[in-house]
């Protein structure tokens, strides 16, 4: 399903808190000359700078024939003008949902930016996510200061911890008015931000003037109008290694098999992306992508040939594939919500033992999950470059008055979207992109469905 068609001109509205009049302390200059008579400058972004949400020829067709103008995000970046005076302005920091590579580097680039280049002074970190706002837990706030962030985007995690969970958004505001927040910096997925989307609701029904801006988190890079995620890439780069491991495990005994599961609760991304970056794979299963077990087209099938062929193969499989096999029970639920799934690696194992056992053939199958390991791990480096980026975004807008979006890579070009618009779907692996193709391709993975149709998605 392409997201982008079914936008309109009300999804791509920017809130604000009010109208920006504060000099800015950002000092901006052309590229012709270093010092400039006037404050104007090609560096300083207006609202009225654009970034189109579809670049390709049958979009803008489409939107002839209708006769209606292209959608388009707004730019992010310095304005001249902003909202919050930065002497009197208090901001805070909260992480929340699972760990992934990068958070410190989010926090640390908001802290430095706010810090350095606006001179603000107030800044507060809230611990272990939005239970640290509620008073019952009797969490105390970080003071955060360039010394305090100066070395933890060395180190994984988050300095400021995180937690799961539903907490109310009344509490939550009634601890941001008495901790007199002026802006919230939310970094989380799409539950974090559903959250954020609340307090911003709440924020505006008592009248109040703070400021909400998320920083989209999500290791498996599944948030919608999102280009890509930080901690992807380390993400990434962390399962190619893990899959080289399986591939030598596999080379080194007879019938070797090595399985790798990977995270993906609903998307492929993180499995697809490692495959294709480590090209030893010989089977992907990802979530949106069906596959049976069982019959000549299945796994068993193709996994025996494969076998009797080359004499080892790796198996790489997304958290969230095959659910239809081992489907989680809809009433056992994480604190955030979430069905929790049924574990399709360990029932892959069994189930492939068990077919090789009723044939007489020996295997050696090793099973890895590096699941924790992977997303534990400290940023690399295009992701600590992309974590500034966000950061530094991320405080232009907030000082700007900017509220209830979050900072987005879109076609290479750092927007704002709002966030009730990124959390509207849930973003997943094409199976007719480049992308897939380019994995199967890859792996030569046969197909291993026996139902005419190839792989459609799985139902959500």
């Amino acid at each position: 399903m392409d997201i982008t068609s079914q936008l309109t001109e009300k999804d791509v509205l920017i809130e604000t808190i009010g109208v920006p009049k504060t000099e800015t302390p950002v000092r901006c200059f052309s590229n012709e000359q270093q010092q400039t008579p006037t404050r104007v400058c090609k560096n300083y972004i207006r609202d009225q700078d654009r970034v189109l949400i579809d670049l390709s020829e049958q979009y803008f067709l489409e939107c002839f024939r209708r006769g209606e103008a292209p959608l388009s995000f707004e730019k992010a970046g310095p304005r001249d003008k902003i909202y919050y005076h930065p002497k009197q302005v208090k901001c805070a920091i909260v992480t929340a949902g699972g760990l992934c590579p990068g958070l410190n580097d989010v926090i640390r680039a908001i802290v430095l930016e706010l810090y350095y280049i606006y001179g603000v002074r107030n800044i507060i970190g809230i611990p272990y996510g939005y239970q640290g706002f509620i008073p019952a837990y009797n969490h105390s706030v970080l003071e955060l200061n360039p010394e305090r962030v100066s070395s933890i985007h060395e180190q994984g995690g988050t300095i400021l911890s995180s937690s799961r969970g539903q907490y109310p958004i009344e509490e939550i505001v009634d601890s941001l008015q008495q901790l007199n927040v002026s802006i919230l910096f939310t970094i989380g997925g799409d539950g974090t931000l559903r959250g954020a989307d609340l307090i911003s609701q709440e924020i505006k029904r008592r009248g109040l003037v703070t400021s909400v801006i998320g920083i989209p988190k999500t290791i498996d890079n599944d948030i919608s109008l999102v280009e890509k995620s930080f901690g992807f890439a380390t993400a990434v780069e962390s399962a190619a290694g893990t899959i080289r491991s399986a591939h030598i495990e596999s080379l080194g005994a007879p019938n070797g098999i090595g399985m790798v599961k990977l995270m993906g609760r609903h998307s492929g991304f993180i499995a697809a992306h490692a495959a294709l970056a480590s090209r030893e794979a010989n089977f992907v299963l990802i979530p949106e992508a069906d596959f049976d077990l069982e019959g000549p087209e299945g796994l068993l099938a193709a996994l025996q040939k494969r076998l009797a062929e080359r004499g080892h193969a790796v198996i790489v499989v997304a958290e969230g594939a095959g659910q239809r096999y081992c489907s989680g029970d809809p009433l056992r639920q994480d604190p955030s919500g979430n069905i929790k799934l049924g574990d399709i690696g360990p029932f892959l194992v069994d189930r492939i033992k068990t077919h090789f056992a009723q044939l007489d053939i020996e295997i050696n199958l090793k099973y890895i999950d590096p699941s924790y390991i992977v997303r534990s791990q400290p940023a690399n480096s295009s992701d600590r470059i992309f974590c500034g980026f966000l950061g530094q975004n991320a405080v232009h807008a907030g000082m700007t008055g900017k509220t209830n979006m979050l900072v987005s890579l879109w076609n290479n070009q750092y927007v704002h979207v709002p966030i009730r618009a990124a959390v509207a779907h849930r973003k997943q692996v094409d199976l007719e992109g480049n992308m897939w193709l380019s994995v199967l391709e890859s792996t030569g993975q046969p197909q291993v469905k026996n139902t005419p149709g190839g792989h459609p998605p799985a139902e959500r």
